[in-house]
């Protein structure tokens, strides 16, 4: 799991009842919008993360509607599995393999 992935998904964790939308969730990683919405993609494909559209009229708004993303209640187990397994992989020192002997 990369250190990006783990960005969001320690800001969808943050509050998992609270729905963000993309560009908050950006702006909350400091990762850009290309970033962000494979790998929400990615976590909606595994059933981790609901998303769903604002039901606005972009006229009256003057904006695009959001599509907002959640964390489901398996997601939030799953995450947090991957999370503690990222930290702790970052954490143990890497194979170096067998050093030469010294002669």
């Amino acid at each position: 799991m990369t250190t990006t992935t783990v960005r969001v998904l320690q800001a969808l964790l943050h509050d998992p009842g609270q729905e963000l939308y993309g560009f908050e969730l950006a702006e909350l990683t400091d990762l850009a919008p290309g970033t962000i919405y494979p790998i929400l993609a990615r976590f909606q494909h595994l059933g981790w993360v609901a998303s769903r559209w604002e039901d606005i009229d972009p006229r009256d708004e003057k904006r695009p509607a959001r599509r907002y993303y959640r964390m489901t209640p398996d997601g939030m187990e799953q995450a947090r599995t991957a999370i503690e397994s990222a930290q702790r992989t970052k954490r143990s020192p890497r194979n170096l393999g067998t050093l030469p002997e010294s002669t």
